[in-house]
C-alpha cells in the first residue's frame, strides 16, 4: 500500500482497523505522544466529495516535552508539528501504520542543534511502530 519511502516510517499490523487505531494510539502514547488531531479522511472524501475509499485515518501526534525543546531552540518549527501518523486499510485488506520520518521532515530546518531531538522524536516514533507490529 504505502511504497517505500525517505519521508515515512511504516509498518505493517495485523488485525482490524479499529485494533491497529487502538494499538497506534496505545504505543504512541507509552512512548510519550498524545494526539491532538484526528482526521478521518475515509468520512470526510465521502461527505465532501462522493467518493467511496478504504478507512484511512490521520492521527496528529505531539510529545510535549519535545516539542518544547524544539521550540525554544526555534520558534518556527511549529509550522511542522505535530508528527502526521497515518493508520490506512489497503486494498488487499492489509493495515498499515505510517508515522513521518522525522529525519525527513526537518530536513529543512538547517540547525545542527534541533539534530538531538529530531532523533529523539523519531527513536520514539520507530518504537511505537514496532509495538503496534508486534
Amino acid at each position: 500500500m504505502f511504497e517505500t519511502s525517505r519521508y515515512t516510517l511504516t509498518r505493517r499490523v495485523t488485525g482490524t482497523f479499529a485494533d491497529a487505531v487502538a494499538a497506534t494510539r496505545s504505543a504512541l502514547a507509552a512512548e510519550g505522544f498524545g494526539v491532538l488531531t484526528e482526521i478521518d479522511i475515509q468520512a470526510t472524501l465521502a461527505k465532501k466529495l462522493g467518493v467511496t475509499m478504504r478507512p484511512y485515518l490521520i492521527l496528529g501526534a505531539c510529545n510535549p516535552g519535545l516539542a518544547h525543546r524544539a521550540l525554544q531552540l526555534d520558534p518556527a518549527v511549529g509550522a511542522l508539528l505535530p508528527c502526521n501518523v497515518v493508520v490506512a486499510e489497503g486494498e488487499d485488506g492489509a493495515i498499515e501504520v505510517a508515522a513521518i520520518d522525522p529525519k525527513a521532515m526537518f530536513a529543512v530546518v538547517d540547525r545542527s542543534d534541533i539534530g538531538p531531538v529530531v532523533d529523539e522524536v523519531r527513536d520514539r516514533l520507530n518504537r511505537a511502530l514496532a509495538a503496534v507490529a508486534s
